[in-house]
Formats: C-alpha cells, structure tokens, sequence
C-alpha cells in the first residue's frame, strides 16, 4: 500500500505565499510524475503543476510565474511554492503520484491520491 500525506494550506492574504507539500509512504519500487490538482466545490478539478523523476516541470497557464514545483526524490516528497496568490488560486490541492510496485510476480504502475489541503486567499 501507498499514501500521500499534503501540508501547508491555510488562509493567506492576496499577494501571499504559501508552500504545500506531500510526501509518499509505503512500498513501492519507484514514483514517476508527481502531480498537484486543484478543485473548487461544482467545479472540475484541473492540473496545476506536474513534475517527472527527471525534474521536467509543467504548468497550468493560470499559475505560470507564480507557482513553482519541485521534488526531493530522496524523501520522496514534492512541494508547491506558491506566491502572488489570488482568491481565484482558492481551492482544495491534491497530490497525485504515479507509483510502480514490483513484486516476483508482477510490475504495476498505478496513480493514488492524497487527501487534499484547503488554501484559502481572501481578498
């Protein structure tokens, strides 16, 4: 079994700062792409910002400039450094994992899910 465990939401003035991270627990052979979503109640939830094992980055356009993503792998923990936030940056963030599991009688890849964090930007 694995689990995402996310930190560092809160409530924070517009043009502030928080950071978010998720840390990966259990056994698991290796984590691919380390995702972090957002999702508003009635809405989709939607890709913010996604980092591979290599450090290859993506962003949404809404969050380019602002928000930054990047992981130890050593501690198998991703963060989201998040500045010049907006009240429409107000949503629950998720972490998402791609994680492989090798055993001696198989090789699965598989996505988990933490259990979200609130960040809350008043205006």
């Amino acid at each position: 079994q694995v689990q995402l465990v996310e930190s560092g939401g809160g409530l924070v003035e517009t043009g502030g700062s928080l950071r978010l991270s998720c840390t990966a627990s259990g056994t698991f052979f290796s984590i691919d792409a380390m995702e972090w979503y957002r999702q508003v109640p009635g809405q989709q939830r939607e890709l913010v910002a996604a980092i591979t094992s290599g450090g290859s980055t993506t962003y949404a356009d809404s969050v380019k400039g602002r928000f930054t993503i990047s992981r130890d792998n050593a501690k198998n923990t991703t963060y989201l450094e998040m500045n010049n936030l907006k009240p429409e940056d107000t949503a629950v963030y998720y972490c998402s994992a791609d994680f492989r599991v090798v055993t001696d009688y198989s090789d699965e890849e598989f996505d988990s899910w933490g259990q979200g964090t609130q960040v809350t930007v008043s205006s």
